[in-house]
C-alpha cells in the first residue's frame, strides 16, 4: 500500500533551487522580447506591477465598487518621529473610525510571505509593534475576518479580454494540535507526522506555551498567518472552481483598474458559499510576484510545479508586451533593485510573525 505523504519532497527546498528554471527562462524571454523588465508593467497602475517593494495600502486604495466592498476595512499609518503614545492614540482613533475593533490584524504595508503579520488583542501589543517599525515605515491595521477558512485565488486577465480566469485555487490550513492531558504542546507537535518535521517553524512562535500540557480535547493553533513558509498547509483546490465563483471574481476584479495578474487571499464561510462566490472577504491582493500556491500541496509533483511557474512568468512577459505595444515603457533595472533593497531593509525591523 502506498504511504501517504505529509509533505512533498521539494516543498521546503530553498527557493533559489525551485526558481532556477524561472531565472533561466526570464533571461531567454528578455532576449526574445528585448527587455529584462517587461513583466514590471503587467499591472500598469501598481509600481513594478507588484513584483517587489509594493504598497498594500496603495493597491487596495484603488479598489471601488464590488472590490472595495469585499476588501476587509483597513487603516494605514506612517511611523513618525512623534511620541509613541501620541501616534498610538491617533492610530487607535483612525482604526475605530473605520469600525475596526480589537482584536485586529497589523501587518507591514511593504512585505511578502507573511512577514511581520500580528494579531493585536490590546493597546500594549499594538504599542510593541509600532515601536519596532523605523520612522517612515508604514503599517496597516485591518479588521479581523469573521470567517476562519482561507483560500489563495490566482487570477489572470489578458488585457485584450473582457473576462479573466481563476488559474489556481488553494485552501490554506493553519495547523493545530489537540491536547491529551499528558503531553506538552512541544511534544504534541513533535508527535505530529507533518508538524514534527517542521519544529523550527513552530517553536519560536509558541515559546510561551511550548512546555504547557494541553488539556484533553483542547486545541491550540500553532500560527495565525496562513503563509506556507511560516508553516501553513496548502491544499490544491482547483477542483472547487466553478463558473459562479469565476463570475464573482470577475465582478470584483473589474473594480480594480488595470489589474491583470495576481493572487487574492480570501476568507470564506464554507465550501458551498465559496463555490457560489458568496460571503467572500478579501484580506490582501498581491501582484506580479504572486505564486499559484497549489504547487505547495503535499501531493504536488516537482515537474508540474516547475511548469506552473514557467507558465506564470511567460504570461507576465506576454501581458507586459501588450502594454509596451500600447505605449508603456518598462522601468529600468535600477528601480527594481532599489525597491528590492528597500523592502529587504524594512523586513529586518518587522516583529516575529504570529
Amino acid at each position: 500500500m502506498k504511504t501517504k505523504r505529509s509533505t512533498s519532497y521539494f516543498e521546503f527546498w530553498p527557493s533559489w533551487i525551485i526558481y532556477s528554471p524561472v531565472v533561466l527562462q526570464w533571461l531567454w524571454l528578455s532576449l526574445r522580447y528585448r527587455s529584462l523588465t517587461l513583466p514590471l508593467i503587467a499591472n500598469p497602475d501598481i509600481p513594478l506591477a507588484g513584483m517587489v517593494g509594493g504598497s498594500k495600502h496603495q493597491l487596495m486604495a484603488q479598489a471601488s465598487g464590488a472590490c472595495k466592498e469585499a476588501l476587509l476595512p483597513w487603516v494605514a499609518h506612517t511611523k513618525s518621529a512623534a511620541a509613541l503614545a501620541q501616534q498610538l492614540d491617533e492610530l487607535l482613533t483612525a482604526v475605530q473610525a473605520q469600525n475596526i475593533h480589537l482584536p485586529f490584524v497589523c501587518k507591514p504595508d511593504m512585505g511578502c510571505r507573511g512577514a511581520g503579520v500580528k494579531l493585536i488583542h490590546n493597546k500594549e501589543q499594538l504599542a510593541d509593534v509600532l515601536k519596532a517599525y523605523p520612522v517612515g515605515a508604514v503599517l496597516v491595521c485591518q479588521r479581523l475576518a469573521q470567517f476562519e477558512p482561507e483560500v489563495g485565488v490566482f487570477y489572470v486577465r489578458h488585457p485584450d479580454k473582457p473576462q479573466g480566469k481563476i488559474e489556481s485555487l488553494t485552501i490554506k490550513h493553519t495547523p493545530f494540535v489537540t491536547g491529551d492531558g499528558h503531553h506538552t504542546i512541544g511534544e504534541l507537535v513533535a508527535l505530529d507526522v507533518r508538524a514534527g518535521q517542521l519544529l523550527h517553524l513552530y517553536q519560536d512562535r509558541n515559546l510561551q506555551q511550548w512546555n504547557t500540557v494541553l488539556p484533553a480535547g483542547t486545541t491550540h493553533k500553532l500560527l495565525f498567518s496562513a503563509s506556507h513558509c511560516r508553516g501553513a498547509v496548502f491544499e490544491d483546490a482547483r477542483s472547487l472552481i466553478t463558473p459562479e465563483l469565476t463570475t464573482r471574481l470577475n465582478e470584483i476584479m473589474s473594480c480594480l483598474p488595470n489589474f491583470y495578474y495576481g493572487r487574492l487571499d480570501v476568507k470564506f464561510k464554507d465550501i458551498e458559499s465559496l463555490q457560489k462566490g458568496k460571503s467572500l472577504e478579501i484580506v490582501e491582493i498581491n501582484g506580479a510576484s504572486s505564486e499559484s500556491i497549489h504547487i505547495w500541496d503535499k501531493d504536488a509533483k516537482l515537474s508540474d510545479a516547475i511548469k506552473t511557474l514557467l507558465w506564470q512568468y511567460r504570461t507576465l512577459f506576454k501581458i507586459g508586451a501588450f502594454h509596451r505595444n500600447a505605449g508603456l515603457t518598462p522601468p529600468g533595472i535600477r528601480k527594481l533593485i532599489s525597491h528590492w533593497q528597500l523592502e529587504r531593509q524594512l523586513t529586518r525591523f518587522y516583529p516575529e510573525t504570529d
